[in-house]
């Protein structure tokens, strides 16, 4: 497990991120012969390309979009053919769903999901490419200090369905051995990606229970578990590695979240990182993503804790 040095970038609760180049625009000058021939005119070009979608992955579109403005600051330098204008990256977080439905509005160019991309959401965006970027797992976590840890470090997916249920309201009623404290359930809103891996790997058609703090990202989902010794949530195996010691990962039906269990599919509990566009990308947009799916992108997925696509 790896930490991502830059830790403040994975605990934003709210994405509304604008990352632009620093220089002045300039008038666009004439490319070297020969590097121009296959590129939009000026006046089609688009500066700014915009992300929405899942929690999880808006901070690692984020940093890979910081480093790409920090090396070349305007298009012009990304390749000769496009004209000097200042790059504009913007990223905003509203779980996977509204990523789905910004990409269908046309209100976004990419949409970001942390989970599968369903049939039916399949269907309706047109001539749709997808790009998997990663794998996350949802851990079932806990605070260091919390009363089941003196006792098993393990759950099985039956005793989870009751603790998510409400069926076990108390830590007494999972073992007899254990506090009289109330269980705090933290998940994420209903609309979220996450929340939908859990309930279909691990729920089924049992209904998580109604008064479970629903949280409106993932890291606010993992603050709740940091600042509550009785809570126990499903926390992303990124998020996980961002807070090593703050946070504790038990085993599901006695196989833990580790990589090599997550990626041969030993832990069930597990998605994939996906960036979803309607249509073709345009050359901008594919410079981009090309980085994104680069060496140098999926160092900064590893970085920050998941585990990327090579």
């Amino acid at each position: 497990m790896k930490r991502f040095a830059s830790f403040f970038l994975c605990l934003l609760l709210v994405f509304a991120l604008a990352l632009t180049g620093c220089s002045n625009n300039a008038t666009p000058s004439n490319p070297p012969a020969g590097e121009s021939e296959n590129a939009e005119p000026a006046d089609s070009f688009k500066a700014q390309i915009t992300f929405n979608g899942s929690s999880t992955l808006a901070p690692v579109i984020s940093a890979i979009a910081t480093n790409f403005i920090e090396e070349y600051t305007t298009w012009d330098k990304v390749d000769a053919g496009f004209p000097a204008e200042n790059i504009a990256i913007y990223v905003s977080a509203g779980g996977s769903g509204a990523g789905v439905k910004a990409v269908l509005d046309g209100t976004t160019d990419f949409g970001m999901l942390a989970r599968e991309i369903k049939d039916e959401e399949r269907e309706k965006i047109r001539d749709s490419k997808e790009f998997k970027l990663g794998i996350d797992a949802l851990t079932i976590s806990v605070h260091p200090e919390n009363p089941i840890l003196s006792i098993k470090d393990d759950l099985t997916t039956e005793e989870l369905k009751k603790i998510f249920a409400g069926e076990y309201m108390y830590w007494d009623e999972l073992d007899s051995s254990l506090p009289h404290k109330e269980i705090v359930v933290v998940i994420r809103d209903l609309s979220g990606g996450a929340h939908e891996v859990f309930q279909k790997a691990v729920m089924g058609d049992t209904q998580v229970r109604a008064d479970a703090i629903q949280s409106p990202s993932m890291g606010a989902l993992v603050a709740k578990i940091i600042e509550n010794k009785d809570a126990i949530g499903y926390a992303s195996y990124g998020m996980v590695n961002q807070n090593l010691g703050s946070l504790v990962p038990l085993k599901v039906d006695g196989v833990e979240p580790t990589e090599d269990n997550i990626i041969n599919g030993s832990y069930k509990i597990s998605r994939p990182l996906i960036v979803v566009k309607q249509g073709d990308l345009t050359p901008e947009q594919q410079a981009f993503m090309n980085v994104i799916q680069s060496d140098a992108g999926a160092a900064i997925i590893e970085d920050m804790g998941f585990i990327p696509v090579r």
